[in-house]
């Protein structure tokens, strides 16, 4: 086996001239790995590769950072039940592009700020902060609440004034009675509006089952027992079933309380019947009390994430630690403990950053998926329409499966950055990759044959084909069956596509 030295390797390779090799190389090597301009030339994802028998083998190492990714990360709630909370203090084209793994923009609002006239809806309080995030490629998630303790007509006025009946709580707000029939009407009729504007929206992350309890919570406690009135298990399923009814296409949550904000265990009734339904859960009460009653429903989620994402919400982050009960090692330990997808932003966003950035960073190299290549073998030279194998291993570093799945693609690339040949392993679902403890993966060998076609002449003999001789580059990536990147990789070496330079392959007649 023989080692290269990456500079030797390039200029070998027909990577960059003599002259740059030997002179100019580090300024190459110091140009960023991420959103390289199509056509320029990233730095590969590796350094470390070796020739032996005819073929190269790479050796790739996680840079260890945050990663964006589908399905995963920091939700940072631009608005948290009061309009002011937290985003009101960022300009227009501030999107927190510094916090790192921020991958959405979470927006929970009062039903009567949406609806203030029947029929009549104010979206642009959510499309607009919705869309500096998605311009970004990042996502929004949605939470509509009909109870609010700070706002006495959470639910808007015109419901009861058309005849829904209500408990008024000590003259601080009117929650309505979760079972009338003229309330459950007016919420389909909102549910129906909300899910034809984003039920098919690709951008949106999930939506929360909002429309009973406490600020969307799914709990009575603190008002209508009072009253004398409890809402049994039929309450919150015709609830989750109108939300089912829908959103047919976008991840659904409720929240454990509606298990009971601080009852122990793993199974409930209603949690069992939400999963049924595809219904995934979010925990709203990370570190709201000192340990050892940081949280109560890690086992809830142990049902939950094999197959559906665990979203976490800690306590508001100044509440948190005026009480004592902020911990940044159990913040981490709870992304562990629930699997979780992910994290919430419960405050003003670049102070828990300020303060907790050593958890942030232990927790996006953790939180959700990571998908791991550690290392990659192909023949150095291949002749068109011969087999062509490719060897590499596969792991996930997360807490939680790929849920979405996708396959591995190899691209080859001219020296303009066009697209010559793209190889996708359609027999392997990154989706089944096992995850494991920290600091432990389990990996996959994948062996993938794959023919770089002739080029074909037509009958008066013009030759037709995308590939033709020549010396290529070699790029990894993750995503869809066709070939189109939709995972972040955790290496250098980026084409500004989420694809991952290798080295250099000779495909010849």
């Amino acid at each position: 086996m023989k080692k290269i030295n990456r500079r030797t390797f390039l200029q070998q390779a027909g990577l960059v001239t003599a002259a740059l090799a030997a002179g100019m190389y580090d300024q190459v090597a110091a140009r960023p790995s991420s959103g390289t301009a199509a056509g320029s030339l990233p730095s590969a994802a590796t350094d470390d590769i070796t020739s032996e028998n005819g073929r190269f083998t790479a050796a790739l190492r996680d840079h260890g950072r945050a990663l964006t990714n589908p399905g995963m990360g920091w939700t940072m709630h631009f608005y948290s039940n009061i309009l002011s909370n937290y985003g009101s203090q960022l300009e227009p084209s501030d999107t927190l592009d510094d916090f790192p793994g921020l991958s959405t923009v979470y927006l929970r609002v009062p039903w009567a700020f949406l609806e203030p006239e029947e029929g009549k809806f104010v979206w642009e309080l959510l499309d607009t902060p919705a869309q500096r995030w998605i311009d970004k490629g990042k996502y929004v998630a949605f939470r509509v609440s009909a109870t609010e303790s700070w706002l006495y007509h959470a639910t808007p006025k015109w419901v009861f004034d058309a005849g829904a009946t209500g408990y008024d709580v000590e003259g601080h707000y009117l929650e309505p009675d979760y079972e009338d029939p003229v309330f459950i009407e007016k919420v389909e009729n909102f549910l129906r509006a909300m899910a034809e504007r984003y039920d098919r929206n690709p951008h949106v992350a999930f939506v929360d089952v909002g429309h009973f309890g406490m600020w969307g919570e799914g709990h009575t406690v603190m008002s209508t027992p009072k009253h004398g009135r409890s809402w049994g298990l039929e309450t919150q399923k015709k609830h989750i079933d109108l939300y089912c009814k829908h959103f047919k296409n976008t991840q659904l949550c409720i929240s454990d309380d509606f298990a009971g904000h601080d009852a122990p265990g793993s199974r409930f009734p209603i949690t069992d019947y939400a999963f049924s339904r595809g219904v995934t859960i979010r925990d709203d009460s990370i570190l709201v009390q000192p340990p050892p009653h940081s949280w109560y429903h890690s086992e809830m989620a142990q049902l939950f994430w094999p197959t559906l994402p665990v979203i976490l919400e800690h306590e508001h982050y100044g509440g948190s630690k005026e009480r004592g009960s902020w911990d940044k090692n159990l913040l981490v330990k709870s992304v562990e403990d629930y699997h979780a997808s992910f994290m919430s932003i419960h405050w003003w966003p670049r102070i828990l950053l300020e303060e907790n950035r050593d958890a942030i960073d232990r927790i996006n190299r953790r939180i959700g998926y990571r998908l791991q290549v550690s290392g990659i073998s192909w023949p150095e030279s291949v002749k068109m329409g011969e087999p062509l194998e490719i060897r590499s291993a596969w792991s996930n570093a997360g807490v939680a499966p790929c849920y979405r799945g996708g396959h591995p693609c190899f691209t080859l690339k001219d020296d303009k950055g066009g697209i010559v040949s793209a190889l996708v392993v359609d027999d392997f679902d990154l989706r089944s990759l096992p995850v494991c403890e920290a600091g432990k993966t389990e990996e996959r060998q994948i062996v993938s044959t794959f023919r770089i076609a002739p080029r074909y002449a037509d009958k008066a003999g013009t030759f037709f084909r995308a590939c033709k001789p020549g010396v290529y580059d070699l790029y990894v990536s993750a995503g869809m069956r066709d070939g189109t990147p939709v995972y972040e990789l955790p290496y250098d070496g980026n084409d500004g596509r989420r694809r991952y330079k290798l080295g250099r392959i000779t495909v010849s007649e």
